[in-house]
This record gives C-alpha cells, structure tokens and sequence, in this order.
C-alpha cells in the first residue's frame, strides 16, 4: 500500500462548517472513495484550520485521483469544499493540496 500524506488549510471562519459535513460526509462519496481504492482516509485539523489528510492505495496517488476525478459524485464534493480552503484560487481541493514526502514508516 502506498500512503498518501497531504496539507490544505481551512478558513477559519468555515471550519465549524467544515467539520459538520465531514461528520456527515454523503453515502455516495463514501462510495466513489472505497470504489477508487481510497482506504484508511482520515483528516486532522489544528485550531488555525491547517489540515492533515491520510489515505493508503495500492495504486499511486495519481492514479487513485484520476480515478476518482471521473465520479460526478466527487465533483460535486469537490465544488462544495473547495470554498473552504485558503489559496486554491480555481482548483479544486484534490488539486490543490500539498502533498507531503514520506521520510520515515514503521510498522
């Protein structure tokens, strides 16, 4: 399994509104992600708003993106969350994260 590691950072003034949906995060999302090979997905968030996403894939991350970038579920997901996040301008939130280098694992 490869893991994947990513930075966004929520506007402070939505992220109470951003924890609601994640607490509530739609069946079908739920479903293109299992679907696109998307396992142990989880976020943290600081008190600023800085977020922390993890997810493992057997493919790369280009390739589980790719696949999840042709369910019209998961554009409608990333529409909605991308008016959350600081500095993403036109892209999407899966566009504009940070993807952060593994430089240490232990099992």
């Amino acid at each position: 399994m490869k893991r994947v590691a990513f930075l966004l950072k929520v506007k402070k003034e939505k992220m109470k509104e951003y924890r609601q949906y994640h607490a509530n995060v739609w069946p079908d999302m739920l479903a293109a992600l299992r679907r696109n090979e998307f396992h142990n997905h989880s976020l943290f968030m600081t008190d600023d708003g800085l977020l922390f996403g993890y997810f493992e894939t057997p493919a790369s991350s280009e390739a589980a993106l790719a696949g999840l970038a042709k369910e019209e579920i998961n554009t409608q997901w990333q529409k909605l969350m991308g008016s959350f996040f600081e500095n993403l301008g036109e892209r999407l939130p899966t566009e504009g994260w940070i993807e952060l280098e593994e430089v240490f694992h232990q099992d």
